[in-house]
Formats: structure tokens, C-alpha cells, sequence
């Protein structure tokens, strides 16, 4: 798929998404909209993966984005959401920056538990921080949009729209990132790091972006998902909210980035559903779907339509 073909297909899902949501209940557009900003997250994850590697730890720019954007709210009294989505989300790049170098020295599981540290450090910081609301977090009301406030039935819409935009901007980006040269290093890197050295390239520089990058996501996320659900709280930087993005990362595959937003979604749903029906047992049920995609789909989702049911292969090219 050239370029351009790309833009045009991903231009023409968000119309068709943004169309479909006129007709949506409240409810609905709410689960899409989280889905959505979950959903960005893990793309981020999936640029890892390119490398070989994975983060148990985007909980921590997840957080960073979110508290960014509510305290900018709160303390400094911007109430328009784009520009709150703006500030966590270089917040959290900000944080990317600093941190990837350091990151981008490690492989294997010392990469993945050092994110998974760094994220329960915050986590520990916030929950022992009163000026943030510790561990119940804090409230933010509904934010505003071009001066008009979002609320009601239209308020939803228009967040939901927004989450739609922002994240399929961002996505298109991600599958571009993918065909540039520095992408398909990243592909190389996972299949032989030390043979891209001998080439010229800085495997921890192409690293250490692929995390910024992966850290801009996870803050985007984090700051979508404040405006729409008008909560914070330090679990957003804790472990089990880590893992929930790395399993719709697994449940994805590496194939597609459209593929991470329908785990994403289907995750939700699940949950939602499972809960309200099964409200004592609705792990169990999670963990059922969750064994399904891997027996039945262990390339992940996006196998489906990119024809590769085996080998889950991290370093696949990833398509729309």
C-alpha cells in the first residue's frame, strides 16, 4: 500500500467513524471514545515491539499525560480540551526524551522491568502525594471546545469525534513511521541488532525515539481519556494498566494499526458487558476471551486481513 493510498484509507475510516457516531447511543460513543484514547497507547507499544522489545510500563506516560492535562486544568484554569490534550501529550514526550536513552541501553527483560520500575515509582509518588488527591485522585468538570462547553448528548459526540481524529491522525503517522527508513531499521534491529551497528546506525538512538515516540502516544492517551472520563487517580500509572495495554498490543498482532483499536474496543466491550452481567465473576470471563484470540488467532487480530495466522512475528511490517 503506497502512502498515499494509506492517508486516503485511514482519512475515509475516521469519516465513516465519525458518521456511525451520529447514530450511536451515549453509552456507546463513551466505550468508543476510551477505546480510542486506550487504543493510542498501545500503537505506541507496537513501535517497541518493532524492536524486539516491550514496555510493562506506558502506565507511567499514561499518568503523566492525564495529570498533565488535569492539573493544567485545575491549577492554571485552561479549560479548552484540544489544548489540554496538547499539553499532556508533550508532557509525556518530555518525559520520553529524558528517559529513552537511559532505556534504550537495555534489552530483554532488563528493558521491560525497568519500565515496569519506573512506572511503579510514579505510581508510589502519586499515591503519597495529597496535593494531587493521593490515592482517590481528583475531579476535573467537562472541558470546553472552541469556547462551547461539552456537555450533554452533543458534549459526547464531540469528544468522541475528537478522540476519532486525534487518534487516527496519530495512527496514520505510526503506519507512515513504519515504511520510513528509520521504521524499517527498527525491523532490522529486531532481527539482528548487531548487524545494523556494523552498518553505521545507533541501535539505542533509533531506540531511544522509538520509546519518545511511544511515550508522545501513551500521554496523548492519557489526556484524551481524562477529558472524557473526568477523573484521575494513580492507578492510571499502575502495573495492571500497563499490562492491559500490552495485552491489546498481544491481541492486536504486529500486522496492523487498525487491528490495535479493534482489541481495544472489543476489550472494552467485554469488560463492560461482563461486568454487568457477571458482576462477581467478570474477570473470568475476560480471561476466556482473552485465551479465545490466542488459541484461535495467535498472530493476533490483524492476521485476519494480513493473511499471517502464524508466527507472531514482532518485526512484521505493520499495515493500516
Amino acid at each position: 500500500m503506497s502512502r498515499i493510498a494509506l492517508v486516503l484509507g485511514a482519512a475515509g475510516i475516521m469519516a465513516v467513524l465519525l458518521l456511525v457516531g451520529l447514530a450511536l447511543p451515549r453509552w456507546l460513543l463513551f466505550l468508543v471514545t476510551l477505546a480510542a484514547s486506550h487504543g493510542i497507547v498501545s500503537v505506541g507499544i507496537l513501535v517497541i515491539m518493532r524492536g524486539g522489545l516491550v514496555s510493562f510500563g506506558q502506565g507511567l506516560v499514561f499518568a503523566i499525560g492525564g495529570y498533565a492535562a488535569a492539573l493544567s486544568f485545575t491549577q492554571l484554569g485552561i479549560t479548552d480540551v484540544i489544548v489540554l490534550i496538547l499539553i499532556g501529550t508533550l508532557a509525556a514526550t518530555l518525559v520520553g526524551a529524558a528517559v529513552g536513552p537511559l532505556l534504550a541501553r537495555y534489552t530483554g527483560i532488563f528493558f521491560g522491568m525497568l519500565t515496569l520500575a519506573l512506572s511503579m515509582v510514579a505510581y508510589g509518588v502519586l499515591i503519597k502525594s495529597p496535593a494531587v488527591g493521593g490515592s482517590d485522585g481528583f475531579n476535573i468538570p467537562r472541558g470546553t471546545l472552541f469556547g462551547v462547553r461539552l456537555e450533554g448528548a452533543g458534549g459526547d459526540y464531540a469528544l468522541y469525534a475528537l478522540a476519532i481524529v486525534l487518534t487516527g491522525i496519530a495512527a496514520t503517522a505510526v503506519a507512515l513511521h513504519t515504511r520510513s527508513a528509520r521504521g524499517l531499521m527498527t525491523r532490522a534491529i529486531h532481527g539482528n541488532g548487531l548487524r545494523v551497528e556494523y552498518l553505521g546506525t545507533s541501535v539505542q538512538s533509533v531506540m531511544a525515539i522509538n520509546f519518545t515516540v511511544a511515550a508522545a502516544l501513551g500521554g496523548l492517551g492519557g489526556a484524551l481519556t481524562i477529558v472524557a472520563l473526568g477523573h484521575i487517580e494513580p492507578t492510571f500509572a499502575y502495573w495492571t494498566q500497563s499490562g492491559e495495554f500490552v495485552f491489546v498490543a498481544i491481541l492486536a498482532g504486529s500486522q496492523s494499526v487498525t487491528a490495535v483499536f479493534i482489541a481495544s474496543l472489543a476489550l472494552e466491550l467485554v469488560r463492560s458487558f461482563s461486568n454487568l452481567y457477571f458482576p462477581n465473576t467478570w474477570q473470568l470471563a475476560l480471561g476466556l476471551f482473552l485465551l479465545a484470540i490466542i488459541l484461535f488467532l495467535p498472530a493476533g487480530i490483524g492476521s485476519l486481513w494480513a493473511g499471517r495466522r502464524k508466527a507472531p512475528a514482532t518485526g512484521a511490517e505493520t499495515q493500516a
